[in-house]
């Protein structure tokens, strides 16, 4: 019997493996001494055998195999090319082993199969990153193929999972575990909207900042399949991996995506916080990543289709008045682009909008000191385009297929398609003084295939290496797809099309459990939002979008004297706080008031800090109730400023100090007493700055 132990500063994970048995994990959870003793471990969690069982505990190992009478679901589900079912029966035959990393390889020899599963320390951020990869003899067909398998321990009380649509982006959901399997399985063939590809599973008593939490999250950006499994026995265990049928065809090599794991013994923050770390680690690794972030300003909520040149360029003038750094221009610059339903695909510059090209609306961008970027979206293509007449043969799916948003999806597992699109997007970004690339992918898949999110993968990564300061965002009818794997390619995640400050509250406020503020695209929109219709002032606007990378996208004309001041205060505040804030801790908070919702971003050092409460709705009560903020320097001095605050009248009378002048307070007061902020309308939120003195 063996046992290996790999650890971070934070979590510890324990692999035993018994007579050349699959390993399996039997601890996942805080941080062990070296001097754990794993046999005692072991020994105590033993398992009984009761009437009607097996006359075994078959574990949980880190790839359950099907034939052995595992009565959960397998981890591998394979067939012959002719169809055949096949059982492996793996023996362990070789493994490596440090404080910081663990692989194992098992093969079955008669069957020619070779299995590796590696797990290692992301030491930045001490995430634990898994994968598992499969090699065959002989084609295989693959229907089923998990990442590492995870047991979950016995006093892990509900399932935190993600769910959304369009314009609603990452809504939690809270389920107990039932006996049998929850199968979450997306085939839209991107990590989508509708099941962002992770979950949490918390303890009874589990808040934001308090109790033991679990993450995990696969970082994938194609469909992904979700497995949590409470076994007739009552053993419980997650999988993660590729959506059903993303193999398409017999192969003889296979790989999982990473397997992202944190726990944190203070609640969903201690887990959130290993999960944002690791993206700003990836960051750091990125010319393109590195400078401070820039303001954009987007010109699609102002102009939609109708190009003008003047026009682009006064509403540049506009938005470097007001701060801009950044003017991208979207969709609509090519071919004979003028609605969705033609030219994708014919990645040229329109002559009729442009004549002479994009040259005199770049000098004038350039000259005013903002930075270019420009709008693609390579993976898609319209009947009506010159590239679908002449190649049909390029399309994904089956030529009649049922059109999204008036497009079709190239085929990215063909190398000419990725040679095409590389070729029309080098093309222009060597013509064109081209600082960042809005990608945008605008319809789910027609059928589920990995090789098209490897052929994305492999586009991306040509265009890195030929361009290494290009800053790209994904963007996928807004957050269609965010996750890490992405984030391997991109710098900047485009959370929602809905610019309503009121729905950003809540989709923001969800991202923290994942992405540190300056990879989330945050923009003020327009007073009557295009895709609710709600009409909201020009102050909530812009402070809800100050929460992430910051940027305007509506038509600057509509603004008065008095909202064009409003705007510029929140730019220029953004602009003196935006280097602390690049890797900035975000903390959901827990308010005791349902009608709030609050996010505490801390910089790394812990010296500085700003909170953002929103109220959403009215209160119950008339006066407002305390808040407490967490991860505060409990010794240390904090000088506190109510950054926004306005006068309301018949809102806020009282003497309350903090609305007149800074106050101080202890880390320590802050953290157990809390703080009351002035009474405020609903659809309005306070920001609250905190320095230690």
């Amino acid at each position: 019997m063996e046992f290996y132990h790999i650890t971070s500063r934070t979590q510890s994970i324990v692999f035993k493996s018994e007579n050349y048995s699959m390993p399996a994990i039997i601890y996942w959870g805080k941080k062990l001494g070296e001097e754990v003793d794993l046999r005692q471990m072991d020994t105590t969690a033993c398992y009984d055998l009761a009437g009607g069982m097996i006359d075994a505990v078959i574990p949980i190992d880190i790839f359950p195999q099907g034939g052995d009478s595992f009565a959960g679901q397998a981890g591998l589900k394979i067939r012959s090319k002719t169809g055949i079912k096949i059982y492996p029966n793996f023996r362990l035959c070789g493994v490596e082993a440090t404080n910081s990393k663990f692989s194992c390889v098992v093969s079955d020899d008669k069957l020619g199969l070779i299995y590796n599963a590696s797990f290692w320390v992301d030491v930045y951020s001490d995430l634990i990153v898994s994968s598992a990869d499969l090699k065959s003899q002989d084609p295989i067909i693959v229907d089923w193929f998990s990442a590492p398998v995870i047991p979950i321990d016995d006093f892990a009380f509900e399932l935190v999972e993600f769910s959304g649509r369009w314009t609603k982006e990452l809504q939690m959901n809270h389920a107990q575990w039932l006996p049998g399997a929850r199968v979450r399985d997306n085939p839209t063939g991107r990590s989508g909207h509708e099941h962002f590809p992770a979950v949490f599973v918390i303890n009874q008593d589990s808040n934001n900042n308090s109790g033991k939490a679990y993450g995990l999250h696969y970082g994938w950006s194609g469909g992904h399949k979700m497995i949590a499994e409470e076994l007739p026995d009552g053993r419980r265990q997650i999988q993660m991996g590729h959506a059903s049928g993303s193999y398409g065809e017999a192969d003889v090599t296979f790989k999982t995506a990473p397997l992202y794991m944190a726990f944190g013994g203070d609640g969903l923050n201690s887990v959130s916080t290993q999960f944002q770390r690791f993206v700003s680690g990836q960051l750091k690794n990125k010319p393109a990543s590195r400078k401070p972030r820039p303001i954009h300003f987007n010109c699609w909520e102002a102009v939609y289709f109708e190009h003008s040149l003047e026009r682009l360029k006064n509403l540049a003038q506009t938005a470097a008045e007001l701060g801009a750094e950044r003017f991208v221009l979207d969709d609509g610059w090519f071919g004979k682009r003028n609605s969705d339903r033609t030219s994708l695909g014919d990645w040229n510059v329109n002559c009729e909008k442009y004549p002479i090209g994009l040259s005199p609306l770049i000098d004038h961008i350039k000259n005013l000191g903002l930075e270019f970027g420009l709008w693609f979206e390579p993976e898609m293509v319209n009947p009506k385009s010159d590239l679908f007449i002449n190649h049909p043969d390029w399309i994904l799916g089956l030529p009649n297929q049922n059109l999204g948003r008036n497009q079709l999806v190239l085929d990215l597992s063909k190398s000419e398609v990725i040679d095409y699109l590389y070729n029309c997007i080098n093309e222009i970004l060597l013509q064109y003084d081209v600082d960042y690339v809005k990608w945008d992918h605008n319809r789910v898949l027609p059928i589920v295939e990995a090789k098209q999110t490897y052929g994305l993968y492999e586009l991306l990564a040509r265009l890195n290496r030929s361009y290494p300061k290009l800053e790209i965002e994904s963007c996928s009818s807004g957050g269609g797809r965010m996750d890490f794997g992405i984030l391997d390619y991109t710098q900047r995640l485009w959370l929602s099309d809905s610019n309503d400050a009121i729905e950003r509250m809540q989709i923001q406020n969800a991202s923290a459990m994942f992405f540190p503020p300056s990879v989330i695209g945050c923009h003020v929109g327009p007073k009557k939002c295009h895709t609710t219709g709600r009409e909201i002032d020009v102050s909530t606007r812009a402070w809800v979008a100050a929460q992430g990378h910051f940027g305007f996208e509506f038509d600057l004309d509509e603004l008065s004297h008095d909202e064009k001041s409003i705007l510029k205060e929140v730019v220029n505040w953004w602009k003196g706080n935006r280097y602390w804030r690049m890797d900035a801790l975000r903390y959901r908070l827990d308010l005791p008031d349902p009608a709030f919702l609050g996010e505490l971003q801390l910089s790394q050092d812990g010296d500085n800090f700003v909170a953002f409460i929103s109220q959403v709705t009215s209160s119950a009560q008339a006066l407002p109730r305390k808040f407490r903020l967490p991860g505060l320097n409990r010794e240390s001095l904090y000088e506190i400023k109510l950054v926004n605050f306005q006068k309301r009248e018949n809102i806020s009378r009282g003497r309350m100090p903090i609305k007149n002048q800074p106050i101080e307070a202890t880390g320590e007061m802050i953290t157990e007493f809390g703080i009351r902020l002035p009474i405020t309308n609903p659809q309005t939120l306070w920001v609250i700055e905190g320095t230690i003195k």
